[in-house]
């Protein structure tokens, strides 16, 4: 089995269609034989595709940090639920089990998670495929902004090529496979 992190936000956000592409994502994955590794809670587009994996039959495993069991109400009837101490060790432990990285809409968080691994993918820390999955263009904004930074000299041309770019569904299934 491989095991596909990913990143999302912990609300739903304003456009329907990101909660059905993260619904149709975790069905998917379940399907494919792929087990789910999250952020553990049972809110917003990270609640969506964890209840549509497990309803699909899947393997589900979740990080979160103690401080964030209230607030982003912590999935416990997960395959396998871990609870950290702190966000950094959430990353970690999210990362250390995952043979692929799927970044879906989100805020703050999301950013900073995909960043991190992208950082760690550019540095030649790891080899793990990063897929931006840019449902209904969420993420065109921000890859307009990696390409500034690289036009403006900041990072190699390689670092774009470190992210696939996935418009929709279909393009995750066929970057990734079954398992």
């Amino acid at each position: 089995m491989s095991s596909i992190c990913v990143f999302c936000g912990a609300r739903a956000g304003l456009t329907p269609s990101h909660t059905e592409t993260a619904e149709a994502l975790g069905r998917w994955l379940a399907e494919a034989g792929h087990r789910l590794v999250y952020g553990a809670g049972d809110v917003g587009l990270m609640g969506s595709v964890a209840r549509a994996a497990q309803q699909a039959g899947g393997d589900t495993f979740g990080v979160i940090p103690v401080h964030l069991l209230d607030l982003e109400v912590g999935k416990t009837d997960l395959t396998r639920f871990v609870v950290t101490e702190t966000m950094h060790e959430r990353k970690k432990v999210m990362f250390a089990n995952s043979d692929a990285i799927v970044v879906l809409p989100g805020g703050a968080g999301s950013l900073d998670e995909f960043f991190e691994v992208l950082t760690w993918r550019q540095l030649g820390l790891h080899a793990k495929p990063i897929l931006l999955l840019n449902a209904d263009g969420y993420w065109t904004p921000l890859l307009a902004l990696i390409d500034h930074v690289i036009a403006q000299g900041f990072a190699a041309e390689s670092l774009r090529g470190f992210i696939t770019v996935c418009a929709d569904l279909q393009a995750v299934q066929a970057a990734l496979g079954p398992a």
